[in-house]
């Protein structure tokens, strides 16, 4: 092959695969659905590009309490230079019961404009289990510094039984604590110190979203109410520093991931 060609080629294409790997982060839109299940349908793509191949996550939410997630793939395609997202796998929802769940297809291209950037295309989707068209219509995402979801920490696991120890974090000030549990109460009026306030949980397939919300009953002397809790899930372990007050409780969120 000719030489300049080579370098001619290479030019042509790597502005392309430059907008690859930027999309790297997350982007957020909204979806204009006649059917949807929220009042508004919001839409976070959080991706991960490397080379042509992109892989992440989507959710698609009214807020971070009520919301559906799901993995996706994608590829960037060189001839039409858009970027082809197909989602694939529900990790987990939390909807009202009358909603229904659909895997969507996006066909995206990215733009600039000044210091902002655009991810501009259209969607499709079919509804799971019977695979019948739901919607579909134009979308606009924009990037965003941060997830919504930033301020619950998700925790994949595939272990049957996960323990829960909470401890005061730091000096022992009388703060006292419940602990909900997808949204039942386990733990009630338990006062934080060296000696751990214990909670089991169960996660498998039956069992597949836990979501752990810890709840300030006081501020203690020494405000905000602050949790230290230690996580076994099997043979792995995690600690999370929890703070939680009287407006606004601390949650996290196990999803079960089937082991290989």
């Amino acid at each position: 092959m000719n030489k300049k060609f080579v370098i001619a080629y290479f030019i042509c294409l790597s502005p392309f695969f430059v907008f690859a790997q930027n999309i790297s982060g997350f982007w957020k839109g909204t979806l204009d659905m006649n059917r949807g299940c929220f009042a508004e349908n919001n839409i976070e793509l959080q991706f991960s590009a490397k080379g042509d191949s992109l892989s992440g996550s989507s959710y698609h939410y009214l807020d971070v309490n009520y919301y559906v997630k799901k993995k996706f793939a994608g590829v960037a395609d060189p001839v039409t230079k858009k970027f082809i997202i197909e989602e694939r796998v529900v990790t987990t929802f939390k909807i009202p019961s009358f909603c229904n769940v659909c895997i969507k297809r996006y066909e995206l291209t990215y733009s600039r404009v000044g210091n902002q950037e655009f991810l501009k295309g259209g969607w499709s989707s079919i509804l799971i289990g019977n695979y019948t068209n739901c919607d579909s219509g134009p979308i606009t995402l924009s990037r965003i510094a941060q997830s919504a979801f930033r301020e619950i920490p998700e925790i994949n696991v595939d272990t049957g039984q996960i323990r829960l120890d909470f401890y005061d974090n730091g000096q022992i000030d009388n703060d006292s604590i419940s602990v909900r549990i997808n949204d039942q109460m386990v733990l009630t009026h338990q006062k934080l110190s060296l000696t751990p306030i214990t909670a089991i949980i169960r996660i498998d397939l039956n069992n597949t979203f836990q979501e752990v919300e810890m709840i300030a009953e006081n501020l203690g002397s020494i405000p905000p109410n602050t949790a230290l809790l230690i996580i076994t899930a099997g043979k792995k372990r995690y600690e999370l520093f929890m703070s939680s007050s009287t407006q606004k409780s601390a949650k996290v969120r196990f999803l079960y991931e089937k082991p290989d």
